[in-house]
């Protein structure tokens, strides 16, 4: 029995190990810092990843950056959710700049096996509202992007109609209204009528209990089937 215990222990702590170590920190090479989940190797070696990059909310902002892991894209999938690709959680100390999220995706393809043609972004809250920043800045390297609970400047309404974008937003959301993702929805329809943008509102959902949709394959699923045709 004790034999037993004994190698359950060292099989937990092997896979405990292989994980964190499946996790990297980069800092001191880009503006912000951030984390990065490499691809599987096998999919790796076969073709070029996808490059998902989540843009936390103003709680987990600061210095600590295993504050990253506490919701959103890494802590899914450390919950069971697979995600295929490259995933990047970047830091930031209040705020998106978006040429330093931008600044970090150019590291990511310099030095990993990553696809350009299939850079997408997704956030809540704050990094609801950069999200739509960087779209709305580079929508010539955003393939798609998902909002939760955020929204965005009519400043960037017509560069966002170039990029297909998916809202969430749930009804009794206090902290950040719904009016904020109608408001941007509406701004991107005016500039381009045909825009590739919608809103799924969620019935009684709180500006917490959203996070539920990053435990779930649906919005990477339709991120996945948008890919930008960069001349060569």
């Amino acid at each position: 029995m004790h034999k037993i215990y004994l190698c359950l222990c060292v099989f937990f702590l092997y896979f405990t190990t292989l994980n964190a170590q499946e996790i990297q920190a980069i800092k001191g090479e880009t503006a912000y810092p951030f984390l990065l989940k490499d691809a599987d190797r096998d999919a790796a070696a076969s073709e070029k990843q996808p490059v998902f990059v989540f843009l936390h909310g103003r709680s987990l902002s600061g210095t600590n950056l295993d504050r990253v892991k506490r919701y959103g894209v890494l802590y899914a999938i450390n919950k069971g959710q697979e995600v295929p690709g490259i995933i990047v959680a970047p830091q930031s100390r209040g705020g998106w700049d978006p040429d330093k999220v931008i600044e970090i995706v150019d590291y990511v393809i310099a030095h990993y096996h990553a696809d350009p043609d299939r850079i997408y972004v997704c956030g809540m809250s704050m990094g609801g509202y950069g999200t739509m920043d960087v779209a709305g800045k580079y929508p010539d390297r955003i393939a798609a992007a998902v909002a939760i609970c955020g929204g965005g400047s009519s400043q960037y309404a017509s560069n966002l109609s170039q990029v297909p974008i998916w809202l969430h937003h749930g009804t009794a959301d206090r902290a950040v209204p719904i009016s904020e993702s109608r408001k941007i929805m509406n701004a991107i329809k005016k500039a381009d009528p045909d825009a590739d943008v919608s809103l799924n509102v969620i019935k009684g959902g709180t500006h917490g209990s959203v996070e539920r949709l990053f435990h779930d394959g649906a919005i990477y699923d339709w991120m996945l089937k948008f890919k930008k045709k960069h001349k060569s």
